[in-house]
Protein backbone atom coordinates (compact mmCIF):
# COMPACT_ATOMS: atom_id res chain seq x y z
CA UNK A 1 0.00 0.00 0.00
CA UNK A 2 1.50 3.34 -1.08
CA UNK A 3 0.43 6.63 -2.56
CA UNK A 4 -1.29 4.67 -5.34
CA UNK A 5 -3.86 3.36 -2.85
CA UNK A 6 -7.33 3.02 -4.36
CA UNK A 7 -9.09 3.97 -1.12
CA UNK A 8 -8.50 6.53 1.58
CA UNK A 9 -8.45 3.63 4.04
CA UNK A 10 -5.38 2.22 2.25
CA UNK A 11 -3.68 5.63 2.38
CA UNK A 12 -4.34 5.85 6.14
CA UNK A 13 -3.09 2.31 6.81
CA UNK A 14 0.04 2.91 4.72
CA UNK A 15 1.31 5.31 7.39
CA UNK A 16 1.05 2.89 10.33
CA UNK A 17 4.83 2.24 10.49
CA UNK A 18 5.87 5.84 9.81
CA UNK A 19 7.26 7.37 12.99
CA UNK A 20 8.04 10.81 11.54
CA UNK A 21 6.14 13.83 12.91
CA UNK A 22 2.98 14.10 10.84
CA UNK A 23 0.35 16.28 12.54
CA UNK A 24 0.86 19.60 14.30
CA UNK A 25 -1.74 21.50 16.30
CA UNK A 26 -0.88 24.27 18.74
CA UNK A 27 1.62 22.63 21.12
CA UNK A 28 0.83 19.03 20.11
CA UNK A 29 2.72 16.87 17.65
CA UNK A 30 1.57 13.42 16.51
CA UNK A 31 3.57 11.03 14.36
CA UNK A 32 2.05 9.45 11.27
CA UNK A 33 2.07 6.20 13.26
CA UNK A 34 0.09 7.80 16.08
CA UNK A 35 -2.42 9.27 13.63
CA UNK A 36 -2.98 5.87 11.99
CA UNK A 37 -3.32 4.23 15.42
CA UNK A 38 -5.72 6.91 16.64
CA UNK A 39 -7.81 6.45 13.53
CA UNK A 40 -7.90 2.68 14.05
CA UNK A 41 -9.09 3.13 17.66
CA UNK A 42 -11.87 5.47 16.58
CA UNK A 43 -12.85 3.15 13.73
CA UNK A 44 -13.25 0.30 16.20
CA UNK A 45 -15.30 2.49 18.53
CA UNK A 46 -17.46 3.65 15.63
CA UNK A 47 -18.16 0.07 14.58
CA UNK A 48 -19.58 -0.60 18.04
CA UNK A 49 -21.57 2.63 18.20
CA UNK A 50 -23.32 2.39 14.84
CA UNK A 51 -26.63 0.53 15.15
CA UNK A 52 -26.74 -2.60 12.98
CA UNK A 53 -28.51 -2.17 9.67
CA UNK A 54 -28.42 1.63 9.68
CA UNK A 55 -26.61 4.03 7.38
CA UNK A 56 -23.00 4.26 8.60
CA UNK A 57 -22.95 8.04 8.84
CA UNK A 58 -21.43 10.27 11.49
CA UNK A 59 -21.62 14.02 11.77
CA UNK A 60 -18.52 16.01 12.67
CA UNK A 61 -19.17 19.40 14.26
CA UNK A 62 -15.63 20.44 15.13
CA UNK A 63 -13.15 23.20 14.58
CA UNK A 64 -9.87 22.22 12.91
CA UNK A 65 -8.54 20.14 15.80
CA UNK A 66 -6.68 16.81 15.47
CA UNK A 67 -9.97 15.03 16.09
CA UNK A 68 -11.21 16.13 12.66
CA UNK A 69 -8.62 14.30 10.51
CA UNK A 70 -8.63 11.42 13.01
CA UNK A 71 -12.36 10.91 12.50
CA UNK A 72 -12.06 11.32 8.72
CA UNK A 73 -9.43 8.58 8.78
CA UNK A 74 -11.51 6.47 11.17
CA UNK A 75 -14.55 6.70 8.92
CA UNK A 76 -12.41 5.62 5.97
CA UNK A 77 -11.18 2.54 7.85
CA UNK A 78 -14.71 1.71 9.02
CA UNK A 79 -16.30 2.11 5.58
CA UNK A 80 -18.42 4.95 6.98
CA UNK A 81 -19.16 8.49 5.78
CA UNK A 82 -18.55 11.83 7.49
CA UNK A 83 -21.09 14.64 7.17
CA UNK A 84 -19.22 17.89 7.74
CA UNK A 85 -21.53 20.02 9.90
CA UNK A 86 -21.16 23.76 9.43
CA UNK A 87 -21.01 25.62 12.78
CA UNK A 88 -22.23 28.85 11.19
CA UNK A 89 -25.66 27.24 10.77
CA UNK A 90 -28.20 27.77 13.51
CA UNK A 91 -31.30 26.28 15.10
CA UNK A 92 -33.66 24.23 12.92
CA UNK A 93 -31.39 24.62 9.90
CA UNK A 94 -28.50 23.05 11.82
CA UNK A 95 -30.73 20.22 13.03
CA UNK A 96 -31.95 19.68 9.48
CA UNK A 97 -28.39 19.17 8.21
CA UNK A 98 -27.68 16.53 10.86
CA UNK A 99 -30.97 14.69 10.42
CA UNK A 100 -31.01 14.85 6.62
CA UNK A 101 -27.67 13.05 6.39
CA UNK A 102 -28.98 10.37 8.78
CA UNK A 103 -26.09 10.72 11.21
CA UNK A 104 -26.11 8.06 13.93
CA UNK A 105 -23.19 9.61 15.81
CA UNK A 106 -22.35 13.29 16.20
CA UNK A 107 -18.78 14.18 17.16
CA UNK A 108 -18.39 17.66 18.63
CA UNK A 109 -16.55 19.64 21.31
CA UNK A 110 -17.61 21.70 24.28
CA UNK A 111 -17.31 25.04 22.48
CA UNK A 112 -20.06 23.97 20.06
CA UNK A 113 -22.47 22.46 22.58
CA UNK A 114 -24.52 25.69 22.86
CA UNK A 115 -25.39 25.32 19.16
CA UNK A 116 -27.19 22.07 19.99
CA UNK A 117 -29.24 23.43 22.89
CA UNK A 118 -32.92 22.82 22.31
CA UNK A 119 -32.47 20.84 19.08
CA UNK A 120 -34.44 17.64 18.59
CA UNK A 121 -31.90 15.03 17.45
CA UNK A 122 -33.58 11.69 18.13
CA UNK A 123 -31.48 8.53 18.02
CA UNK A 124 -28.14 10.33 17.68
CA UNK A 125 -25.23 9.43 19.97
CA UNK A 126 -23.26 12.52 21.01
CA UNK A 127 -19.49 12.33 21.52
CA UNK A 128 -17.82 15.39 23.08
CA UNK A 129 -14.13 15.04 22.34
CA UNK A 130 -12.57 17.30 24.97
CA UNK A 131 -14.11 15.56 27.98
CA UNK A 132 -12.98 12.75 30.34
CA UNK A 133 -16.03 10.70 29.31
CA UNK A 134 -14.78 10.66 25.72
CA UNK A 135 -11.31 9.54 26.80
CA UNK A 136 -12.85 6.76 28.89
CA UNK A 137 -15.04 5.64 26.00
CA UNK A 138 -12.07 5.49 23.63
CA UNK A 139 -9.61 3.85 26.03
CA UNK A 140 -10.59 0.17 25.43
CA UNK A 141 -9.92 0.57 21.70
CA UNK A 142 -6.44 2.07 21.95
CA UNK A 143 -3.97 -0.29 20.29
CA UNK A 144 -6.27 -1.37 17.47
CA UNK A 145 -4.50 -1.93 14.17
CA UNK A 146 -5.64 0.00 11.06
CA UNK A 147 -7.38 -2.47 8.75
CA UNK A 148 -8.24 -1.08 5.30
CA UNK A 149 -9.96 -4.21 4.03
CA UNK A 150 -13.47 -3.11 5.08
CA UNK A 151 -13.45 -0.22 2.60
CA UNK A 152 -13.90 -0.21 -1.15
CA UNK A 153 -13.51 2.64 -3.65
CA UNK A 154 -17.31 2.90 -3.92
CA UNK A 155 -17.87 3.41 -0.18
CA UNK A 156 -19.17 6.90 0.61
CA UNK A 157 -16.68 8.89 2.68
CA UNK A 158 -17.79 12.54 2.55
CA UNK A 159 -21.20 14.18 2.64
CA UNK A 160 -20.46 17.87 2.31
CA UNK A 161 -23.06 20.54 1.97
CA UNK A 162 -23.46 22.83 -0.99
CA UNK A 163 -26.30 25.25 -1.62
CA UNK A 164 -28.39 25.90 -4.66
CA UNK A 165 -31.52 27.63 -5.84
CA UNK A 166 -33.77 24.99 -4.31
CA UNK A 167 -33.31 26.33 -0.79
CA UNK A 168 -31.95 23.84 1.73
CA UNK A 169 -28.30 22.82 1.36
CA UNK A 170 -27.66 19.58 -0.50
CA UNK A 171 -25.20 16.97 0.72
CA UNK A 172 -22.84 16.11 -2.12
CA UNK A 173 -21.42 12.60 -2.06
CA UNK A 174 -17.71 11.85 -2.36
CA UNK A 175 -16.57 8.24 -2.33
CA UNK A 176 -13.28 6.86 -1.08
CA UNK A 177 -12.17 6.21 -4.63
CA UNK A 178 -12.81 9.77 -5.77
CA UNK A 179 -11.12 11.36 -2.77
CA UNK A 180 -8.08 9.08 -3.06
CA UNK A 181 -7.84 9.84 -6.78
CA UNK A 182 -8.12 13.59 -6.12
CA UNK A 183 -5.36 13.37 -3.52
CA UNK A 184 -3.06 11.52 -5.90
CA UNK A 185 -3.80 13.91 -8.77
CA UNK A 186 -2.98 17.01 -6.71
CA UNK A 187 0.09 15.31 -5.25
CA UNK A 188 1.39 14.71 -8.78
CA UNK A 189 0.34 18.10 -10.09
CA UNK A 190 2.09 20.08 -7.37
CA UNK A 191 4.96 17.71 -6.65
CA UNK A 192 3.95 17.10 -3.03
CA UNK A 193 6.53 14.95 -1.22
CA UNK A 194 7.06 13.33 2.17
CA UNK A 195 8.92 16.35 3.52
CA UNK A 196 6.17 18.83 2.72
CA UNK A 197 3.87 20.22 5.41
CA UNK A 198 0.34 21.26 4.45
CA UNK A 199 -1.14 24.10 6.49
CA UNK A 200 -4.90 23.57 6.92
CA UNK A 201 -6.41 26.85 8.03
CA UNK A 202 -9.64 26.66 6.02
CA UNK A 203 -12.54 24.91 7.84
CA UNK A 204 -12.55 21.16 7.35
CA UNK A 205 -16.33 20.98 6.91
CA UNK A 206 -15.59 22.48 3.47
CA UNK A 207 -14.50 20.33 0.57
CA UNK A 208 -11.59 22.72 -0.09
CA UNK A 209 -9.68 21.80 3.07
CA UNK A 210 -10.30 18.06 2.82
CA UNK A 211 -10.04 17.47 -0.93
CA UNK A 212 -7.36 20.01 -1.87
CA UNK A 213 -5.23 20.09 1.32
CA UNK A 214 -5.65 16.99 3.50
CA UNK A 215 -6.03 14.40 0.71
CA UNK A 216 -2.82 15.21 -1.25
CA UNK A 217 -0.86 15.31 2.02
CA UNK A 218 -2.25 11.90 2.95
CA UNK A 219 -1.44 10.48 -0.49
CA UNK A 220 2.16 11.70 -0.32
CA UNK A 221 2.81 10.95 3.35
CA UNK A 222 3.32 14.68 3.93
CA UNK A 223 2.65 16.36 7.26
CA UNK A 224 -0.35 18.51 8.12
CA UNK A 225 -0.58 21.47 10.46
CA UNK A 226 -3.95 22.64 11.74
CA UNK A 227 -5.26 26.04 12.73
CA UNK A 228 -8.46 25.82 14.79
CA UNK A 229 -9.94 28.77 12.90
CA UNK A 230 -8.41 30.90 10.20
CA UNK A 231 -6.43 33.85 11.55
CA UNK A 232 -4.88 36.38 9.20
CA UNK A 233 -2.66 37.82 11.93
CA UNK A 234 -1.29 34.38 12.86
CA UNK A 235 -0.93 33.10 9.31
CA UNK A 236 2.76 33.84 8.79
CA UNK A 237 3.73 32.87 12.34
CA UNK A 238 2.04 29.49 11.87
CA UNK A 239 3.68 28.93 8.49
CA UNK A 240 7.09 29.51 10.02
CA UNK A 241 6.45 27.55 13.21
CA UNK A 242 5.21 24.47 11.32
CA UNK A 243 7.61 24.88 8.35
CA UNK A 244 4.56 24.79 6.09
CA UNK A 245 5.19 24.56 2.36
CA UNK A 246 1.64 24.45 0.97
CA UNK A 247 -1.75 25.85 1.90
CA UNK A 248 -5.19 26.23 0.40
CA UNK A 249 -7.48 29.23 0.55
CA UNK A 250 -10.94 30.32 -0.52
CA UNK A 251 -12.39 33.72 -1.20
CA UNK A 252 -11.29 36.62 0.93
CA UNK A 253 -8.71 34.79 3.06
CA UNK A 254 -5.88 36.12 0.90
CA UNK A 255 -7.17 39.68 1.22
CA UNK A 256 -7.35 39.33 5.00
CA UNK A 257 -3.70 38.25 5.10
CA UNK A 258 -2.71 41.16 2.83
CA UNK A 259 -4.51 43.55 5.17
CA UNK A 260 -2.15 42.69 8.04
CA UNK A 261 0.74 45.01 8.84
CA UNK A 262 3.64 44.37 6.42
CA UNK A 263 6.94 43.28 7.94
CA UNK A 264 10.43 43.54 6.44
CA UNK A 265 10.87 39.77 6.65
CA UNK A 266 7.55 38.76 5.06
CA UNK A 267 9.38 36.90 2.29
CA UNK A 268 11.34 34.85 4.80
CA UNK A 269 9.01 31.87 4.89
CA UNK A 270 9.08 28.22 3.76
CA UNK A 271 5.94 28.31 1.59
CA UNK A 272 6.21 26.98 -1.97
CA UNK A 273 2.68 27.77 -3.09
CA UNK A 274 -0.95 28.31 -2.26
CA UNK A 275 -3.84 26.72 -4.12
CA UNK A 276 -7.41 27.96 -4.06
CA UNK A 277 -10.18 29.97 -5.62
CA UNK A 278 -11.44 33.53 -5.83
CA UNK A 279 -8.34 35.38 -4.67
CA UNK A 280 -8.51 37.61 -7.73
CA UNK A 281 -5.62 38.54 -10.01
CA UNK A 282 -4.80 41.80 -8.21
CA UNK A 283 -4.53 40.23 -4.77
CA UNK A 284 -2.70 37.15 -6.08
CA UNK A 285 -0.03 39.39 -7.59
CA UNK A 286 0.20 41.43 -4.37
CA UNK A 287 0.56 38.23 -2.33
CA UNK A 288 3.40 36.96 -4.50
CA UNK A 289 5.17 40.32 -4.42
CA UNK A 290 4.93 40.58 -0.63
CA UNK A 291 5.52 36.99 0.46
CA UNK A 292 7.34 35.52 -2.53
CA UNK A 293 4.69 32.82 -2.84
CA UNK A 294 2.81 32.01 -6.03
CA UNK A 295 -0.92 31.43 -5.74
CA UNK A 296 -2.39 28.92 -8.16
CA UNK A 297 -6.02 29.66 -8.88
CA UNK A 298 -8.25 26.74 -9.75
CA UNK A 299 -11.90 25.95 -10.12
CA UNK A 300 -13.69 22.78 -9.21
CA UNK A 301 -17.39 22.44 -8.62
CA UNK A 302 -18.06 21.17 -5.12
CA UNK A 303 -19.72 18.08 -6.53
CA UNK A 304 -16.73 17.18 -8.70
CA UNK A 305 -18.49 17.59 -12.03
CA UNK A 306 -16.12 20.09 -13.66
CA UNK A 307 -12.64 21.46 -13.11
CA UNK A 308 -10.50 24.26 -14.56
CA UNK A 309 -6.73 24.30 -14.20
CA UNK A 310 -4.38 27.24 -14.25
CA UNK A 311 -1.29 26.85 -16.41
CA UNK A 312 1.56 29.16 -17.45
CA UNK A 313 0.25 31.61 -20.00
CA UNK A 314 -3.17 31.97 -18.40
CA UNK A 315 -4.24 35.62 -18.90
CA UNK A 316 -4.76 37.86 -15.86
CA UNK A 317 -8.26 37.40 -14.47
CA UNK A 318 -8.78 34.01 -16.11
CA UNK A 319 -9.06 30.79 -14.11
CA UNK A 320 -7.52 28.62 -16.82
CA UNK A 321 -8.65 25.99 -19.29
CA UNK A 322 -10.65 22.82 -18.84
CA UNK A 323 -8.93 20.07 -16.88
CA UNK A 324 -7.88 16.98 -18.89
CA UNK A 325 -10.89 14.85 -19.75
CA UNK A 326 -13.42 17.62 -19.28
CA UNK A 327 -15.40 18.97 -22.24
CA UNK A 328 -16.41 22.35 -20.87
CA UNK A 329 -18.70 24.79 -22.65
CA UNK A 330 -20.32 28.08 -21.72
CA UNK A 331 -23.98 27.73 -22.65
CA UNK A 332 -27.06 29.89 -22.61
CA UNK A 333 -29.23 27.89 -20.17
CA UNK A 334 -32.41 28.88 -22.01
CA UNK A 335 -31.40 27.89 -25.53
CA UNK A 336 -28.62 25.37 -24.74
CA UNK A 337 -26.59 27.23 -27.41
CA UNK A 338 -22.93 28.02 -26.84
CA UNK A 339 -22.26 31.63 -25.89
CA UNK A 340 -20.01 33.69 -28.19
CA UNK A 341 -16.42 34.40 -27.12
CA UNK A 342 -15.76 37.36 -24.89
CA UNK A 343 -14.81 40.68 -26.45
CA UNK A 344 -12.45 42.87 -24.42
CA UNK A 345 -11.65 46.56 -24.52
CA UNK A 346 -7.95 47.58 -24.65
CA UNK A 347 -8.02 48.05 -20.87
CA UNK A 348 -9.34 44.50 -20.34
CA UNK A 349 -13.01 45.32 -19.69
CA UNK A 350 -15.56 42.80 -20.92
CA UNK A 351 -17.66 44.50 -23.60
CA UNK A 352 -20.25 41.83 -24.42
CA UNK A 353 -21.12 40.38 -21.04
CA UNK A 354 -24.79 39.96 -21.84
CA UNK A 355 -24.04 37.61 -24.74
CA UNK A 356 -20.79 36.02 -23.56
CA UNK A 357 -21.72 35.09 -19.99
CA UNK A 358 -23.47 31.74 -19.60
CA UNK A 359 -23.53 28.66 -17.41
CA UNK A 360 -20.48 26.42 -17.35
CA UNK A 361 -21.42 22.92 -18.52
CA UNK A 362 -19.34 19.75 -18.71
CA UNK A 363 -20.46 17.77 -21.74
CA UNK A 364 -18.02 14.92 -21.12
CA UNK A 365 -17.74 12.11 -18.54
CA UNK A 366 -17.35 13.43 -15.01
CA UNK A 367 -17.07 12.09 -11.46
CA UNK A 368 -20.24 13.69 -10.09
CA UNK A 369 -21.60 11.13 -7.62
CA UNK A 370 -24.90 12.73 -6.77
CA UNK A 371 -26.51 14.15 -3.64
CA UNK A 372 -27.64 12.25 -0.59
CA UNK A 373 -31.34 11.42 -0.94
CA UNK A 374 -32.12 14.27 -3.33
CA UNK A 375 -33.04 12.92 -6.78
CA UNK A 376 -34.58 16.23 -7.85
CA UNK A 377 -31.28 18.01 -7.23
CA UNK A 378 -29.43 15.23 -9.05
CA UNK A 379 -31.64 15.71 -12.08
CA UNK A 380 -31.20 19.49 -12.00
CA UNK A 381 -27.43 19.16 -11.88
CA UNK A 382 -27.19 16.54 -14.62
CA UNK A 383 -29.62 16.80 -17.50
CA UNK A 384 -29.41 16.54 -21.29
CA UNK A 385 -26.65 14.05 -20.49
CA UNK A 386 -24.40 16.88 -19.26
CA UNK A 387 -23.28 18.28 -15.93
CA UNK A 388 -24.52 21.83 -15.27
CA UNK A 389 -22.35 23.60 -12.69
CA UNK A 390 -24.75 26.41 -11.77
CA UNK A 391 -21.82 28.83 -12.13
CA UNK A 392 -21.52 31.64 -14.66
CA UNK A 393 -18.45 32.01 -16.86
CA UNK A 394 -17.29 33.57 -20.09
CA UNK A 395 -14.63 32.28 -22.46
CA UNK A 396 -12.08 34.09 -24.62
CA UNK A 397 -11.08 33.16 -28.15
CA UNK A 398 -8.16 31.05 -26.85
CA UNK A 399 -10.41 28.95 -24.65
CA UNK A 400 -9.48 30.50 -21.31
CA UNK A 401 -12.37 30.65 -18.85
CA UNK A 402 -13.30 33.57 -16.56
CA UNK A 403 -15.59 33.27 -13.55
CA UNK A 404 -18.56 35.66 -13.66
CA UNK A 405 -20.71 34.76 -10.66
CA UNK A 406 -23.53 32.43 -9.62
CA UNK A 407 -26.84 31.59 -11.16
CA UNK A 408 -29.91 33.48 -10.00
CA UNK A 409 -30.59 32.25 -6.49
CA UNK A 410 -27.15 31.25 -5.35
CA UNK A 411 -24.79 33.38 -3.32
CA UNK A 412 -21.22 32.75 -2.18
CA UNK A 413 -20.27 34.96 0.75
CA UNK A 414 -16.80 34.67 2.28
CA UNK A 415 -16.58 31.21 0.70
CA UNK A 416 -19.93 30.11 2.17
CA UNK A 417 -22.57 28.94 -0.30
CA UNK A 418 -25.99 30.33 0.56
CA UNK A 419 -29.43 29.96 -0.96
CA UNK A 420 -31.49 33.11 -1.38
CA UNK A 421 -34.71 31.32 -0.44
CA UNK A 422 -33.38 30.39 3.01
CA UNK A 423 -32.40 33.99 3.80
CA UNK A 424 -35.71 35.29 2.40
CA UNK A 425 -37.69 33.00 4.68
CA UNK A 426 -35.91 34.48 7.69
CA UNK A 427 -36.20 38.13 6.62
CA UNK A 428 -39.89 37.63 5.88
CA UNK A 429 -40.45 37.46 9.64
CA UNK A 430 -39.54 41.14 9.93
CA UNK A 431 -42.83 42.77 10.88
CA UNK A 432 -42.75 45.93 8.73
CA UNK A 433 -41.77 43.93 5.62
CA UNK A 434 -44.62 43.36 3.18
CA UNK A 435 -42.38 41.47 0.75
CA UNK A 436 -38.71 40.48 0.63
CA UNK A 437 -36.36 39.56 -2.20
CA UNK A 438 -32.80 38.38 -1.56
CA UNK A 439 -30.13 38.17 -4.24
CA UNK A 440 -26.41 38.41 -4.80
CA UNK A 441 -24.42 41.47 -5.69
CA UNK A 442 -20.76 40.98 -6.53
CA UNK A 443 -18.21 41.55 -3.81
CA UNK A 444 -15.43 44.01 -4.72
CA UNK A 445 -12.80 41.29 -4.22
CA UNK A 446 -14.33 37.84 -4.66
CA UNK A 447 -17.65 36.07 -4.52
CA UNK A 448 -20.85 37.83 -3.52
CA UNK A 449 -22.51 39.97 -0.90
CA UNK A 450 -26.10 39.58 0.27
CA UNK A 451 -28.54 42.28 -0.82
CA UNK A 452 -32.21 42.41 0.08
CA UNK A 453 -35.06 44.49 -1.25
CA UNK A 454 -37.74 45.10 1.37
CA UNK A 455 -41.17 46.43 0.42
CA UNK A 456 -43.15 48.40 2.99
CA UNK A 457 -43.71 51.82 4.49
CA UNK A 458 -41.50 51.65 7.58
CA UNK A 459 -37.85 50.77 8.18
CA UNK A 460 -35.86 51.46 11.32
CA UNK A 461 -32.17 50.44 10.97
CA UNK A 462 -31.69 49.83 14.69
CA UNK A 463 -34.88 47.81 14.91
CA UNK A 464 -33.87 45.79 11.86
CA UNK A 465 -30.41 45.04 13.29
CA UNK A 466 -32.02 43.92 16.56
CA UNK A 467 -34.42 41.70 14.59
CA UNK A 468 -31.50 40.03 12.79
CA UNK A 469 -29.62 39.34 16.02
CA UNK A 470 -32.72 37.68 17.49
CA UNK A 471 -33.14 35.14 14.68
CA UNK A 472 -31.79 31.76 15.90
CA UNK A 473 -31.39 30.30 12.40
CA UNK A 474 -29.67 33.27 10.77
CA UNK A 475 -26.19 32.02 9.87
CA UNK A 476 -23.21 34.27 10.36
CA UNK A 477 -22.89 34.97 6.61
CA UNK A 478 -26.60 35.55 5.91
CA UNK A 479 -27.15 39.09 7.19
CA UNK A 480 -27.63 41.47 4.23
CA UNK A 481 -24.83 43.90 3.48
CA UNK A 482 -27.25 46.13 1.51
CA UNK A 483 -30.96 46.88 2.03
CA UNK A 484 -33.00 48.48 -0.77
CA UNK A 485 -36.29 50.01 0.34
CA UNK A 486 -39.26 50.10 -2.02
CA UNK A 487 -42.93 50.89 -1.52
CA UNK A 488 -44.05 48.02 -3.73
CA UNK A 489 -42.03 45.02 -4.83
CA UNK A 490 -41.45 45.05 -8.61
CA UNK A 491 -43.13 42.02 -10.15
CA UNK A 492 -43.78 40.56 -13.60
CA UNK A 493 -47.15 40.09 -15.20
CA UNK A 494 -47.36 36.69 -13.57
CA UNK A 495 -46.62 38.22 -10.13
CA UNK A 496 -43.06 36.90 -9.98
CA UNK A 497 -40.48 39.19 -8.41
CA UNK A 498 -38.25 40.81 -11.01
CA UNK A 499 -35.05 39.45 -9.50
CA UNK A 500 -32.96 39.91 -12.61
CA UNK A 501 -33.72 43.63 -12.68
CA UNK A 502 -33.05 44.01 -8.95
CA UNK A 503 -29.76 42.17 -9.29
CA UNK A 504 -28.74 44.20 -12.32
CA UNK A 505 -29.39 47.50 -10.56
CA UNK A 506 -27.78 46.34 -7.32
CA UNK A 507 -27.04 49.13 -4.90
CA UNK A 508 -26.75 51.71 -7.71
CA UNK A 509 -30.46 52.38 -7.87
CA UNK A 510 -32.86 55.30 -7.43
CA UNK A 511 -34.42 53.88 -4.24
CA UNK A 512 -32.96 54.49 -0.78
CA UNK A 513 -30.26 51.97 0.13
CA UNK A 514 -29.01 51.24 3.62
CA UNK A 515 -25.82 49.30 4.19
CA UNK A 516 -23.66 47.75 6.85
CA UNK A 517 -20.02 48.64 6.10
CA UNK A 518 -17.40 45.95 6.81
CA UNK A 519 -16.64 45.78 10.51
CA UNK A 520 -19.82 47.60 11.55
CA UNK A 521 -22.87 46.04 13.18
CA UNK A 522 -25.54 48.62 12.36
CA UNK A 523 -27.00 49.96 9.12
CA UNK A 524 -26.72 53.49 7.75
CA UNK A 525 -27.71 55.23 4.53
CA UNK A 526 -25.48 54.60 1.54
CA UNK A 527 -24.22 58.06 0.56
CA UNK A 528 -22.63 59.30 -2.64
CA UNK A 529 -19.13 59.24 -1.05
CA UNK A 530 -19.82 55.67 0.13
CA UNK A 531 -20.85 54.69 -3.39
CA UNK A 532 -17.80 56.31 -4.94
CA UNK A 533 -15.55 54.45 -2.53
CA UNK A 534 -17.21 51.14 -3.35
CA UNK A 535 -16.94 51.68 -7.12
CA UNK A 536 -13.24 52.49 -6.69
CA UNK A 537 -12.73 49.08 -5.07
CA UNK A 538 -14.36 47.31 -8.03
CA UNK A 539 -12.33 49.34 -10.52
CA UNK A 540 -9.08 48.55 -8.71
CA UNK A 541 -9.71 44.83 -9.15
CA UNK A 542 -11.22 44.87 -12.63
CA UNK A 543 -14.64 43.71 -11.40
CA UNK A 544 -16.74 46.72 -12.38
CA UNK A 545 -18.27 44.80 -15.30
CA UNK A 546 -19.91 42.42 -12.82
CA UNK A 547 -21.96 45.29 -11.39
CA UNK A 548 -24.05 45.38 -14.54
CA UNK A 549 -24.08 41.63 -15.25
Amino acid sequence: MDSRGRTVAELVAARRHDHRPGLWFEDRVLTHHEVAGGAAARAALLADLLPPGTTPHLGVLLDNTPEYPLWLSAAALAGAAVAGINPTRRGPELARDILHTECRVLVTERTHLPLLDGLELPGIRLLVTDTPAYDDLLAPYVGAEPDPTRATPSHHLLLYFTSGSTGAPKAAICTQGRLAAAGRALMDRFGVGREDVHYICMPMFHGNAVIADWAPALAAGAGTALRRRFSATRFLDDVRAYRATYFTYVGRAVQYVLATEPRPDDRDNPLRMGFGTEAGAVDAAAFEQRFGVRLVEGYGSSEGGAAIQWAPGTPPGAIGRAAPGDDLAVLDPRTRAECPPAVFAPDGRLLNGTEAIGELVNRGPNPFEGYWRNPAADAARRHDGWYWTGDLFYRDTDGFLYFAGRTDDRLRVDSENLAAAVVENILARYGPAEAVAVYAVPDPVAGDQVMATIAGTAFDPLDFAAFLSAQPDLGTKMAPRFIRLVRHMPVTATSKIQRAALRREGFRCADPVWWRPPGETTYRRLTEPDLAGLIAQYLARGREELLTG
